[in-house]
């Protein structure tokens, strides 16, 4: 579908085509191809590191299997080595002069073991198969389980470094080719294997044929291996695109946001947005095939020749008596069977090359994740917090000219009701994210109680957290799940119970089909749905079900109805006493419950004090609730 500039006028004019995607570019350490200016030698250098690291991931997943594996390719290449050198065996009692059923008789010993090594081959390579479907389901669940791990652990300020989401995009196409690595592994050391124990019997034969089919099948080699950078080169210049793809994809299938997308009209334009981006991902694709072309066909050309070479060097031996008819039928079975094990070598290799590329942007990404995560201190947090002080905070985001909080102090004390508000921008939420240790000052300090954040063991300090936060999650899980968020504090619900009295749920909870066993995906067979509101009263009570000393409500009541945000504060006001409360609102009315307010512009506090003296005064919540009323 073709969208253009349409012929319906508006005020005389014709309306505009829809603007195409955006490029997806970015400047960092991250943003360049690191392997833009490697060398073929320092990509096949690779090779023997893919080897280790699949040895090391396996041997981590089922020590047994591994040792299988390898033993059965031994057995295989053993097997071959054994086949090729009985059947030269075999060759001389068959060209002989003697009569058929002598030779015959003469060669059955050898018969019988090429029989014997074949079936002990043919075992040996089922027995690998079986090894390698041990290994690979727990390879890709380590690998996989690995990134999601390290994704969470990572300090939230790392989502805004440079080049994050397209390392992480890199990361999960790493964890999809894992399952191909132990077969790639598995395949090149097979074909290694039986290439050794044929070419050693072909130099047994004669010394001369093993260089000439090396020679042979080296061109195919480097041909796939640079092959597989032009087929890397590309991915990784689509990396962006197919990012920003994917997250469209699910915005624009998933059933949340359905009404929107029929509603506004955006069904065309998306399809074509869609559209547009796939075609410039595969315009890419297009791009590099060329480049590819020609390296089969010059690498194809010049292999063909050293195969010719090959053959004629053989027929020379042989019509010049070199080479005896025995042994010369003998070398025609092993440099078939050699060159057999050079191109499954060579194909192998290219994959394993191939696979690594992106296994090394996984481990790159890990290693990434591992120096971001937490490592903040052993300092613990006291199960009754009674204070928390704030003082000359300083945070930036990366990339913003100015910071989000500038040089802000404020105290919090355990039985207050705190309200901050403020215009959009002002660094409402980005406070509450430093008062919470999610993320770290860049200068100044945040205390709990005297201990400084910076040093205080993260899990303590957020399990000493209840957070409502202003995107909160819809979690795919039982209602039960979704408020204890799988941390139940009792082995019945009565406290569950509790917290979703305390935000007038029951009702609701009661009548889903399974009640609290219910889960709470319609997407899902035997999934229910709540309204807007409902998640935000569900959301709302698993903070109050962490009976923590630190509460932060931020915009908590923005999608309820005016009994759903009654009920909630409420429930704040009665429970204020045993800890501190932080409410984060826009609603300026809901701020009468609070002791405090402060008022928040570009990441400063500018007004602070009680609803009546901040509404009667000359400043900005005065203006901002003037505004409110005049509707």
């Amino acid at each position: 579908m073709q969208l253009t500039a349409t012929d319906t006028p508006i005020e005389g004019r014709k309306t505009p085509p829809p603007p195409p995607p955006a490029t997806i570019t970015f400047e960092s350490n991250y943003s360049k191809n690191p392997l833009g200016e490697a060398t073929f030698a320092a990509m096949c250098a690779r090779l023997p590191s893919a080897l280790w690291q699949t040895a090391r991931m396996a041997w981590a997943i089922d020590r047994l299997a591994v040792v299988l594996l390898v033993t059965c390719q031994v057995l295989t290449g053993v097997a071959a080595a054994v086949v090729l050198a009985f059947t030269a065996k075999a060759m001389r009692h068959f060209v002989g002069n003697a009569p058929v059923p002598e030779r015959l008789h003469a060669a059955l010993p050898a018969l019988v073991i090429i029989a014997t090594a074949a079936a002990v081959g043919r075992i040996s390579s089922a027995l690998s198969s079986y090894a390698n479907d041990r290994i690979s389901p727990g390879l890709i669940t380590a690998a996989d389980t690995a990134l999601v791990e390290a994704t969470c652990r990572v300090e939230a300020s790392a989502y805004s470094d440079p080049g994050f989401a397209n390392r992480q995009e890199a990361a999960e196409v790493g964890v999809t080719r894992t399952t191909m690595l132990i077969n790639d592994a598995q395949r090149f050391m097979s074909a290694l294997i039986r290439m050794v124990a044929a070419g050693g019997v072909l130099t047994a034969l004669h010394p001369l044929m093993l260089p000439l089919l090396l020679l042979a099948v080296v061109p195919a080699g480097a041909g796939a291996v640079l092959s597989a950078r032009v087929d890397y080169e590309t991915h990784y210049l689509n990396l962006g695109d197919r990012n920003v793809r994917g997250m469209m994809r699910w915005w624009a299938t998933t059933s949340r946001y359905g009404d929107e997308v029929r509603a506004n009209s955006m069904t065309n334009y998306i399809i074509y947005w869609y559209r547009t981006l796939s075609q410039r991902i595969d315009q890419r694709t297009l791009d590099a095939a060329p480049r590819t072309l020609r390296i089969v066909m010059a690498t194809s050309a010049l292999g063909g020749i050293f195969l010719l070479g090959t053959w004629a060097t053989l027929a020379w031996l042989a019509a010049t008596g070199r080479l005896e008819l025995a042994v010369a039928a003998t070398v025609v079975v092993a440099v078939q069977a050699s060159l057999g094990a050079l191109s499954q070598l060579v194909i192998n290799g290219a994959a394993l090359f191939h696979t690594s590329l992106y296994l090394a942007d996984m481990r790159a990404f890990l290693d990434f994740a591992a120096e971001r995560a937490s490592r903040r201190g052993e300092v613990s947090i006291p199960r009754r917090v009674d204070e928390i002080r704030l003082e000359e905070v300083v945070y930036q985001y990366p990339g913003k000219d100015r910071p989000a909080v500038d040089h802000l102090s404020l105290t919090l004390r355990r039985g207050e009701i705190l309200a901050i508000v403020g215009e959009n921008g002002s660094g409402k939420s980005t406070l509450t994210r430093l008062i919470t240790g999610i993320l770290l000052a860049d200068k100044g300090s945040v205390t709990w109680d005297g201990a400084d954040l910076a040093s205080a063991d993260p899990s303590g300090v957020w399990a000493a957290c209840g957070l409502v936060p202003q995107i909160f999650a819809q979690w795919p899980l039982r209602a039960r799940e979704n408020v204890t968020l799988g941390q139940p504090r009792t082995f019945n619900d009565d406290p569950v119970w509790e917290a979703v009295d305390a935000v007038g749920m029951r009702d609701a909870i009661e009548e889903l089909p399974k009640q609290l066993d219910t889960l709470l995906a319609r997407e899902f067979f035997g999934g229910a749905e709540l309204s807007g509101g409902q998640w935000q009263r569900l959301a709302c009570s698993r903070a109050l079900y962490r009976r923590s000393p630190l509460l932060i409500l931020d915009e908590p009541t923005s999608q309820m109805d005016p009994r759903g945000e009654h009920d909630i504060f409420a429930e704040i006001k009665s429970i204020a006493a045993d800890r501190i409360t932080i409410v984060v609102t826009h609603q300026l009315e809901n701020t009468k419950i609070a002791d405090r307010i402060i008022v928040m512009q570009n990441g400063r506090i500018t007004e602070q004090g009680h609803y009546e003296e901040l509404s009667n005064g000359d400043g900005l919540f005065a203006e901002l609730l003037a505004l409110a009323k005049d509707r």
